[in-house]
């Protein structure tokens, strides 16, 4: 029993991360309907902010990833700003834009950086675990679990309790009519980019506490971004949530019951069963 609960911690911890990783991309595509195909090489960016603030400065994940966060705050601004607001009216153009971002993130960091793992240490966290008999709970997959749930928490309440809120819901349902009631929805699109950015940013300045950070470290997390995405439906966050642990926990008990080099296939297949179903997704269910 106990290695159950610890699998299922396993699948908990990595849902949470992929849910925070995908809620900036949920709310891109759910109000501009733009996918963003750089939003893994976003993270990437957010990962080396945070090891070279931890590396240079000493100063621990626990505080860059406000550095990150913000540093993507405005790269999301600038991305939509200088690439996305340019190609919005033309048929595939943003996401090949996207896309081309994507290759020049991406190599930069190669040249730059070279292809090695880097791995940050000294941190406040580091090795450390709590034990509750036989199961063993990382402290920082612990910590990001939990900034995760509590920046999902204050983006639904944003999205749902607040003016900019409503404000972002009426521009998803209908642009121009929202343009009509008086809303600014260029002054939307920027915001949503840049909280689209922040949210992906604060992930990648708190995974450098336990993961390594490489030029291709956003490849992989961005893959599932997008099925979870899909999942739970064009921007919901409590469907993406829900998508995330659902992802979170195929991949580990997959990876533990049937081999680990078959746990992207699982999250795979059921992405495909539950996108024949339900076409929109968790979202509506």
């Amino acid at each position: 029993m106990s290695l159950f609960f610890q699998i299922l911690l396993d699948g908990l911890w990595s849902g949470l991360l992929y849910a925070l990783i995908s809620s900036g991309l949920s709310l891109i595509w759910g109000v501009l309907d733009v996918i963003n195909f750089a939003h893994g090489e976003f993270l990437m960016v957010g990962m080396y902010v945070s090891f070279f603030l931890g590396f240079l400065f000493k100063m621990d994940p626990l505080i860059s990833w406000v550095a990150s966060g913000a540093f993507l705050f405005i790269l999301g601004v600038l991305t939509y700003k200088l690439v996305i607001k340019r190609t919005l009216k033309m048929a595939m153009a943003p996401l090949l834009a996207s896309f081309g971002l994507s290759m020049v993130l991406k190599n930069i960091a190669m040249n730059r950086f070279t292809p090695n793992f880097r791995i940050l240490s000294g941190t406040i966290m580091e090795g450390k675990v709590i034990s509750l008999g036989s199961v063993i709970i990382p402290v920082p997959n612990l910590v990001t679990a939990v900034f995760s749930l509590v920046i999902l928490g204050i983006l639904y309440w944003m999205l749902t309790k607040t003016r900019f809120g409503w404000a972002v819901q009426a521009t998803a349902m209908d642009p121009e009519a929202a343009q009509l009631m008086g809303i600014n929805t260029e002054h939307i699109f920027v915001l949503v980019f840049g909280l689209g950015g922040a949210c992906v940013g604060i992930a990648g300045g708190l995974l450098p506490s336990y993961l390594a950070t490489h030029p291709d470290v956003g490849t992989l997390f961005g893959l599932i971004a997008f099925i979870v995405v899909a999942l739970g439906g064009f921007g919901s966050i409590p469907g993406a949530l829900v998508a995330a642990i659902l992802v979170g926990l195929i991949e580990s008990f997959a990876g533990f019951y049937i081999a680990p080099v078959f746990k992207y296939i699982a999250v795979f297949g059921v992405y495909l069963v539950v996108i024949l179903i339900r076409p929109k997704g968790i979202k509506g269910w």
